[in-house]
């Protein structure tokens, strides 16, 4: 993929209460030799046993690759998942675990790669997650997937690529595509408004100056439909990301669009995705819910405030 060039942008002073709102690992310290090996050998186990289609090529990009593993029956909805990780770190092989409970419940799941910065900008994540997708429709019949109910999620930074999917204007990415290519969003721990994190140690590798992060915001992108979304974050998550949150929620909902917030309780920013991907947690069984109907399913949201 063409990336463009990286500017060198202003440096700008660390604010010690956003680098503790959104520098999470710090908040995790037993995260990568704990939980995050743990996601590996479960990935990995699945992989094994599900009899997926790996490493599908969306693009010419090294990166350009998704993992799709169908559900047992041909009409199955779809999910499309993309990993968090700040733009800067992750892949789709440590996240196979999150497709496991929605195969089983009838669901068919993509988990989409995508190239990390700084060897590009989130403009042209962006753009490449707009490609995979588009890929995705063209090649259903293919794949065996069904071309209804599809439902595009993300933790983190994918939680701010599958609200910009809910942006896009498919028609203008490709005359084929409808416009309404996505029936609705799961977006979990989101980050909506980039332009806090340039005053964080994350912005290291994002290089953004304050402009970029603007255009960059899903804040400064409203849905292209009335598509249904639900917005969720973990109770026990920092003060940030319920404002995130409730920032995107009131922006965004209408009338004509259900955008609820949801928050799960008991978790934070990473104890969110594995309550995304256990079967009998109220978090699944309401993303479950969701993804069958492409809407939001009758459901008590418990607010503590924040969000």
């Amino acid at each position: 993929m063409a990336a463009h060039p990286l500017p060198v942008h202003p440096s700008m002073p660390i604010s010690p209460d956003l680098e503790a709102q959104y520098n999470l690992r710090a908040l995790r310290p037993d995260f990568e030799a704990g939980m995050l090996q743990d996601w590996f050998a479960r990935s990995a186990r699945f992989r094994r046993a599900c009899g997926g289609s790996l490493d599908l090529a969306y693009g010419d990009g090294e990166r350009d690759r998704l993992d799709y593993f169908p559900a047992a029956t041909a009409d199955a909805p779809l999910l499309v998942f993309f990993h968090g990780g700040y733009w800067q770190r992750g892949d789709k092989s440590v996240y196979s675990f999150v497709a496991e409970p929605f195969v089983a419940a009838g669901i068919s799941v993509a988990i989409v790669n995508y190239t990390l910065c700084p060897a590009v900008r989130i403009a042209d994540i962006v753009a490449q997650a707009q490609r995979a997708l588009a890929w995705l429709w063209r090649h259903a019949d293919a794949l065996g997937c069904a071309r209804t109910r599809w439902i595009v999620s993300g933790h983190s930074a994918g939680g701010h690529i599958a609200a910009r999917m809910m942006a896009t204007h498919w028609p203008a990415v490709g005359e084929d595509l409808p416009p309404r290519l996505m029936d609705g969003a799961i977006l979990i721990s989101a980050m909506f408004d980039l332009e806090p994190l340039c005053e964080t140690s994350i912005n290291d590798g994002l290089r953004m100056n304050r402009g970029e992060a603007r255009a960059a915001s899903a804040l400064a992108h409203p849905p292209a439909s009335d598509a249904p979304q639900l917005i969720a974050v973990g109770g026990t998550e920092t003060a940030a990301f319920h404002q995130q949150a409730r920032a995107y929620e009131t922006a965004f909902g209408a009338a004509s669009r259900s955008m609820r917030g949801y928050t799960v309780e008991d978790c934070d920013h990473f104890d969110v995705v594995q309550a995304f991907a256990d079967p009998c947690h109220a978090f699944f069984d309401l993303a479950r819910q969701f993804v069958h109907s492409a809407s939001p399913p009758a459901y008590t949201a418990r607010h503590d405030g924040r969000m």
